[in-house]
Formats: C-alpha cells, sequence, structure tokens
C-alpha cells in the first residue's frame, strides 16, 4: 500500500490550514433535497440496521435516514460547531486527516462508515482509507458519495482534472489501493429527475475479512 507517486495530483489550489477554512461554521446543505434523498436511500439500502456508524469528514447534517436506527453515531471533523448541531451525531471526534489520516479511534469499532460529498478533498486518501478499513470490521460497507460540487480551491488537482465519468474510477483506486477492502462498487444515481436535481453517485466496499 502506497501513496501514488506525483504528489502534485494532490495539490489544491489553496494549501492553509483546513482549520482556517473551516473555522466558521457553514450551515449550509451542498446538495439539493432530491440528492440529498438518493444520499439517504443508498445509505439505508447497503449500510446494516442498527450499528455502530462512523460519518467521516461530518458536519451539522449526515443524511442518515431515520429508518436506518443506528446504534450510535461517531462524527469526524473540523468543525465542533457544526457537528455539535448535528442531531444524528451521538460523539464528536474533531480530526484533521488531510494532517494525520490515522484517527483517534479503536481497531474494528464499527459496523459501517460513510463520506458525504467531501473525498475530494482528501490530499492523502489512501492513507485514510487504509485507516477506515483499520476501524470498520470486517464485512462492514464503507460508503463514499459524491456529486459534480466542490469548492474548488479545497478539492485536489486530480478530482479537478477529472470528468464526473472518471471520480468514480478514482474512488475506486482508493478503495484498491488502501489493500483493505473487497467488493468495490459503484451505484449511478445521476439521472436526469423531473424536477432536475444535483447527480449523485457512490462508489462503496466492504472491509477484507481478517
Amino acid at each position: 500500500m502506497a501513496q501514488p507517486p506525483n504528489q502534485d495530483l494532490f495539490r489544491r489550489i489553496d494549501e492553509s490550514d483546513d482549520e482556517l477554512f473551516y473555522s466558521a461554521p457553514r450551515l449550509v446543505v451542498h446538495i439539493d433535497d432530491a440528492a440529498i434523498a438518493k444520499v439517504g436511500e443508498i445509505y439505508l439500502e447497503r449500510l446494516p440496521r442498527a450499528g455502530v456508524i462512523l460519518d467521516l469528514m461530518s458536519s451539522w447534517r449526515s443524511h442518515l435516514p431515520p429508518a436506518l436506527k443506528p446504534r450510535r453515531v461517531v462524527g469526524l471533523g473540523l468543525n465542533r460547531a457544526e457537528m455539535e448541531g448535528n442531531p444524528a451525531l451521538d460523539e464528536i471526534v474533531v480530526h484533521n486527516l488531510n494532517r494525520a489520516p490515522r484517527m483517534p479511534l479503536g481497531d474494528a469499532a464499527f459496523d459501517g462508515a460513510v463520506m458525504t460529498v467531501s473525498v475530494q478533498y482528501l490530499t492523502r486518501p489512501i492513507e485514510v482509507f487504509a485507516d477506515v478499513g483499520r476501524v470498520l470490521r470486517p464485512g462492514a460497507p464503507f460508503i463514499v458519495t459524491f456529486s459534480n460540487r466542490m469548492f474548488p480551491t479545497k478539492a485536489v488537482a486530480l478530482w479537478r482534472a477529472g470528468g464526473d465519468d472518471q471520480h468514480a474510477l478514482v474512488v475506486a483506486r482508493y478503495f484498491s489501493e488502501s489493500g483493505l477492502f473487497d467488493q468495490i462498487e459503484t451505484i449511478d444515481r445521476a439521472a436526469p429527475t423531473d424536477p432536475p436535481s444535483d447527480p449523485i453517485w457512490a462508489v462503496l466496499a466492504v472491509r477484507r475479512a481478517v
């Protein structure tokens, strides 16, 4: 397992500390209501019921549907005020994955993990995906959802350069290169709707059995 050799792929227009960018709460959603519903449908379909769920790069909303009824949800993100306003979270962990991919969480502690419309901001994604594998129980799913929206100054060059059809391949490569996931799959919910909504894709995989 190794980070791709060309680190220019993970450079950003704004290389200032992420804590500065996220210091003020951003109490807005980054996809529209119909897209949020699509994300919730995917989570309901693929996450285990009544499980312990890790919400990575968390904010003030997790988009976990009520019918999922998780036993516990841990949010890991950069802005405490945002996460304190998230009714889905039972525990808050303030942590910068770009600075320290290893999370202050125990091994095999979670039944599932999600990362919602944030993967484009990871500068050390393969290390992060490997650590997500560490904290998941064998067979647990990790679901990464994304749209065609981003803060361009904070998205990595690899993401900015690729089109919608390439982003799913990028995320699948992160899973593969981490060395800890099987059954990598892409879900495409980008078909036009009436009224129009933001497109949604998901790439997911399950933690490889020990």
